[in-house]
């Protein structure tokens, strides 16, 4: 087939990309260049903005897609425009949301009260009823390049990706993403702590048994491609997750494994650790997701194990370290005191 990508130069966007080329399809992404990454052989290449996307419409439509995979639609006027550029165009347009969608993910933020949603998550589980989950009260200026993040949320980009008749959406749900490339580096505090031979690791301890779904970046990759490659994924929407789910003191566990960390892992009390060190979340509310439809319906299976994912992504944290610390989160003299008053 031919197919364009929107995005893709980044994080897991190269292994989709390279999954598309190696199983035959014509593939063009389209991107701004500002990211580099070495493209298959192959793959075409667009430059060009994102907002607006319609500044390059004539190009886009020039391509000819017969699929259209977003990889980065952030806002409802994002998937407007793919829409309406890719109507009489393309058969199916395939867009990358979130998790962040369910109303769990709102009950875990304090933005949404009520009781706690049970698990697992599936497709059909309530959405947040307030929308913007990241707008603050005074919203950003309209020409601040950064308007965007006020203007942000999946749940509109589903709607209007899912809403058109004319040419039919399929909808990714992709939980934490984790291993190389990973622009966020959520590893990185815990293997910074273990690679300096920390004695523990402290942890608040509601948020230590706290769970959320997590997905190694090349199985999430092979998820995204399985659902752009086959039309039978039209007109449906996937959760894409591991079928396991462990607590987030587990997981830091699985981290010190693999990184040889021979120290341990110290409960506080809730509330006590300073703010760097404790994320404020509503813990009692799991995101625990339920990702069997696209296994069942597509075939999709994890490739990589955990063990290997995770060797692989600790050995591409300490050789590509952020280049900004925040050093309060290694306050390693109040961590110590925590530890002798514990």
């Amino acid at each position: 087939m031919r197919i364009l990508v929107i995005g893709g130069t980044n994080f897991m966007g190269p292994l989709v990309v390279r999954t598309l080329n190696e199983q035959g399809h014509e593939v063009t992404v389209f991107h701004r260049g500002q990211t580099r990454t070495d493209l298959p052989q192959g793959v075409q290449e667009l430059l060009g903005d994102r907002r607006p996307l319609a500044g390059s419409a004539v190009e886009l439509q020039r391509i000819a897609p017969e699929v259209v995979l977003d990889m980065i639609p952030a806002t409802e006027q994002d998937a407007l425009e793919v829409m309406s550029i890719f109507n009489g165009v393309a058969r199916r347009v395939v867009a990358i949301s979130s998790q962040d969608v369910y109303r769990a993910f709102g009950r875990v933020n304090g933005k949404e009260a009520g009781p706690v949603d049970s698990i697992p998550i599936i497709e059909e589980s309530a959405l947040r009823e307030n929308l913007y989950p990241y707008r603050n009260e005074t919203p950003r200026e309209q020409d601040d390049p950064k308007r965007w993040q006020d203007d942000y949320d999946k749940i509109l980009v589903e709607r209007v990706v899912m809403g058109d008749t004319s040419l039919p959406g399929t909808i990714l749900r992709l939980p934490m993403v984790y291993g190389p490339g990973d622009y966020q580096h959520r590893l990185f505090s815990y293997l910074k702590h273990m690679d300096d031979k920390r004695p523990a690791i402290l942890m608040d301890e509601a948020e230590a048994h706290w769970r959320w779904t997590h997905g190694y970046v090349e199985n999430v990759a092979n998820a995204i491609a399985l659902a752009v490659s086959d039309d039978g994924a039209a007109g449906r929407i996937y959760n894409v997750g591991e079928s396991f789910t462990f607590t987030m003191a587990e997981w830091v566990g699985k981290v010190g494994q693999v990184a040889c960390w021979q120290g341990k892992i110290v409960l506080v009390s809730h509330g006590r650790l300073p703010e760097p060190l404790r994320w404020g979340i509503n813990a009692e509310q799991d995101i625990v997701v339920d990702s069997s439809r696209i296994s069942r319906e597509l075939g999709y299976e994890e490739r990589v194990d955990l063990e290997e994912a995770l060797r692989r992504t600790v050995a591409w944290e300490r050789a590509n370290p952020p280049k900004d610390i925040d050093l309060k989160e290694f306050d390693y003299a109040a961590e110590d005191v925590f530890l002798i008053n514990t």
